[in-house]
């Protein structure tokens, strides 16, 4: 009875370290991709960064509180082992998806949060042997992966024609002050959005580790769970994303106030219908880039600097399979440790 204790105890001290490291995931995620609620706005001047930050944290806050089903597409995804094995597996995923997130972050390079969680988590429980939901993967994650970013191209292409068509014969400046105040609107959109999407992913990893050692059927988020994960995100959210910012911002085209409220409006959309029709945990990241890339072709093709746009999907290709290596390389480390 007295070594079951002890197991217990070990068992609830790494459960609580699990939790941790998922917050911190959190967070990283907030400053990570802070950016892609703000970059448009700020470099068009339609807010500061300073008060486009608040808000960002203010609104990733509010869309982590609008629903859980994302987090319960993300805690399928492997069934690990029960127990402190089971704890070792989603945390050598986080630690997976956190490594590759400084680094992408490091080269101010907007690679998927999502999907370096994901791949993390995937790769640990390929390393362990677990069961990994592979039908998941493909049908919410990966077939999601490659649509969102074209669908999010061509909405944000078309709705832009459909601005210069409507405005054509209007002045152009005046034009700018009507889209700098119709950006604080989108861009707000945009943030919510990417807390109802990516405050939900941690949810999901919090609760799997939680199913792991019998605290939870999977089939509920608890509260405590959705409201700490949501406060991770939005505080890692004001902490800012100055790197990436100006990657989105201005290194991937030179953004004016009618693109930027066009490419933050049609992002809004992709990640609404996919958190609420899907359940698909959808890249906030490529889902806004790709829409900046559908509104600069709309000047020409020459506008959009496809040397950056090219690193950029680099990024995109290695995210998951680097998160995944990264993931298996901790999960065998703590077992040659004898952990």
């Amino acid at each position: 009875m007295g070594a079951f204790g002890l197991r217990s105890d070990a068992q609830t001290a790494v459960l609580v370290l699990v939790v941790v490291i998922a917050l911190i995931f959190d967070y990283t995620n907030g400053f990570h991709d802070a950016a892609n609620a703000i970059a448009t706005s700020v470099s068009t001047r339609a807010l500061t960064p300073r008060a486009a930050l608040l808000m960002a944290a203010v609104m990733n806050l509010v869309g982590a509180l609008l629903g859980v089903e994302v987090a319960k597409t993300v805690s399928e995804v492997i069934t690990p082992p029960s127990g402190l094995h089971g704890l070792t597996v989603v945390a050598a995923g986080v630690l997976g998806a956190i490594t590759w997130n400084l680094i992408t972050w490091y080269f101010g390079l907007p690679s998927s949060s999502s999907h370096a969680l994901i791949g993390g988590v995937v790769g640990a429980g390929l390393a362990s042997a677990s069961t990994v939901s592979w039908d998941k993967v493909v049908d919410k994650v990966a077939i999601p992966m490659v649509i969102s970013p074209v669908v999010g191209f061509f909405l944000a292409y078309f709705l832009m024609v459909g601005i210069l068509w409507m405005f054509r014969r209007a002045h152009p400046a005046r034009v700018g002050r009507r889209f700098r105040i119709a950006q604080t609107l989108s861009a707000a959109a945009m943030a919510l959005g990417h807390g109802l999407q990516d405050a939900q992913k941690t949810m999901g990893i919090i609760v799997l580790a939680l199913v792991t050692t019998g605290h939870s059927d999977g089939n509920s988020v608890p509260l405590w769970v959705v409201v700490s994960c949501a406060g991770a995100l939005s505080l890692g959210t004001y902490a800012g994303g100055w790197r990436i910012m100006r990657t989105l911002g201005r290194r991937v085209i030179e953004l004016d106030p009618p693109r930027g409220f066009a490419a933050e409006a049609t992002a809004s959309m992709v990640l609404y219908a996919a958190a609420y029709i899907w359940h698909a945990p959808i890249s906030t990241t490529h889902t806004i880039t790709s829409a900046i890339m559908g509104v600069g072709a709309t000047k020409r093709l020459s506008a959009v600097r496809w040397g950056v746009a090219g690193n950029i999907v680099v990024a995109w290709i290695l995210t998951m399979p680097m998160a995944a290596a990264v993931a298996a390389v901790v999960y065998w480390m703590v077992h040659l440790f004898g952990a």
